[in-house]
């Protein structure tokens, strides 16, 4: 046996002899064996110090539940919009449904789905790309670029005009069976054009596909409104808003968002990324005909100073995060300084990585959208605290909203959604005409949309 390479009894018993021999670690493994690793590396002086009131802050309706979906870049890309329609309309709350565009979304992005594979079938079954394209098809998550290609296309309609059904609300049935049933269709098309089967006569055989997707949908979530009536009442309960609308007539007069000038900023401090250039991400996207998703690369106190220019004009902010690092979700607090992972454990766990390494060695991604809706600034004008609107229910957090530190931010937060006025003229300049670096499939600013 080479010692060097295995694990021997010795090096064991060194290892126990060592731990044995602090007081703290013992301590440690008593707490943690009965309470769990968060539990006992809580720092209470650090929770106390996250407040609920803030400096700058965009007041919205009741929070929303995604319940057990993962639809939260579709709740917080709806929030955005329902503040527009709170405030225009003097209201207490408003809530656009949540299971219309995620029909459209199954559709959409089952099409993606067999245009890529339309597009891979010589490639070898068994090599990466055809691995990823196949691992989840008809994933929940997305990209603010894929909801502003659904409302562009299929507008928004109130929510109860197409309330939540048990396979929206729990979407890993549907899901299953789905990706199921597209998985079966991939291997029918690369099979046909194994056997010589025409261009022409694959498409018509995706044609038929999106039919059987088509009738899944509706068998799972029911059919999308072609039309609805709304009544509407403020605070004072009189009657602002009457009248029968199509989704789209509804995005375009009610919610009246100039979603085409929103743009997504990410801070990826990796080597394969430079700041101040353009990324896209193969293969990623719903919607065909509008193209994939664009990104500008930006570092990351450009991009707090970005939201809170929004949120100072009384905008809500979208966002994307790694949301379980250092999460209390019970206080619905993530601040670095909250849990003492690190100390707990006496040598760097949580701290051994810089944000770019987590990034390069699969350690963090985005995992969440939610919404920035507040912030609080030092004398110097910079960001301390941030409150933001989670779509998980009023019953995390404080009241359904949770807060960031800055230092949180800094980790973290990897993605921010702004209108492109509070952008410089060469930062937008360079989003609007540079061609978009490449970034594989499965990179880690893509990870929303899986």
């Amino acid at each position: 046996m080479d010692e060097m390479k295995s694990v021997t009894l010795g090096d064991l018993a060194d290892a126990r002899e060592q731990f044995a021999g602090e007081r703290a670690n013992v301590v440690a493994k008593n707490a943690v064996t009965a309470q769990g690793i968060r539990q006992v590396a809580r720092v209470p002086e650090a929770v106390a110090a996250n407040t609920g009131t803030f400096d700058v802050e965009v007041r919205q309706g009741k929070r929303c539940d995604q319940k057990r979906s993962g639809r939260c870049w579709m709740f917080a890309s709806l929030n955005t919009m329902r503040t527009r329609i709170i405030e225009r309309y003097n209201l207490k709350t408003y809530e656009l449904s949540q299971a219309y565009p995620l029909f459209y979304d199954k559709v959409e992005k089952s099409n993606w789905f067999f245009e890529n594979i339309l597009d891979t079938l010589d490639e070898p079954l068994d090599g990466r790309l055809m691995a990823h394209l196949l691992a989840d098809p008809i994933s929940d998550g997305g990209q603010w670029d894929m909801f502003r290609a659904l409302v562009e296309k299929y507008g928004v309609c109130p929510k109860e005009a197409m309330p939540e059904t048990a396979c929206s609300s729990n979407t890993q049935e549907m899901d299953r069976y789905l990706t199921r049933y597209l998985r079966g269709a991939a291997k029918r098309l690369r099979e046909s054009h194994a056997a010589g089967v025409g261009a022409d006569d694959l498409r018509a055989m995706k044609k038929e596909m999106m039919g059987e997707v088509t009738s899944l949908l509706i068998t799972c979530l029911g059919e999308p409104p072609q039309s609805f009536d709304v009544r509407v009442r403020d605070k004072d309960d009189d009657l602002v808003l009457t009248g029968t609308y199509t989704p789209q007539e509804f995005f375009k007069k009610v919610v009246d968002m100039p979603v085409a000038d929103y743009v997504s900023i990410i801070s990826a401090p990796t080597a394969d990324k430079p700041f101040g250039h353009t990324y896209t991400v193969s293969r990623l996207g719903n919607v065909v005909e509008a193209g994939g998703v664009r990104y500008l690369n930006l570092p990351i106190d450009r991009l707090k100073s970005i939201a809170i220019a929004q949120l100072q004009a009384g905008l809500p902010v979208w966002f994307g995060c790694d949301v379980a690092q250092s999460y209390i979700s019970k206080e619905g607090i993530m601040d670095t300084a909250a849990l003492d992972v690190d100390g707990l454990f006496g040598f760097p766990v949580e701290g051994c990585m810089s944000r770019a390494e987590r990034l390069d060695y699969g350690e963090s991604l985005m995992t969440h959208a939610m919404v920035l809706e507040g912030v609080n600034l030092d004398a110097e004008g910079k960001p301390t605290l941030w409150k933001v609107e989670n779509s998980w229910g009023d019953e995390r957090g404080k009241d359904g909203f949770d807060s960031i530190t800055d230092a949180w931010f800094d980790q973290y937060v990897y993605q921010v959604v702004v209108d492109k006025r509070f952008l410089a003229e060469d930062e937008r300049k360079t989003f609007e005409t540079e061609e978009a670096h490449v970034l594989a499939p499965w990179d880690p600013m893509g990870s929303l949309a899986r």
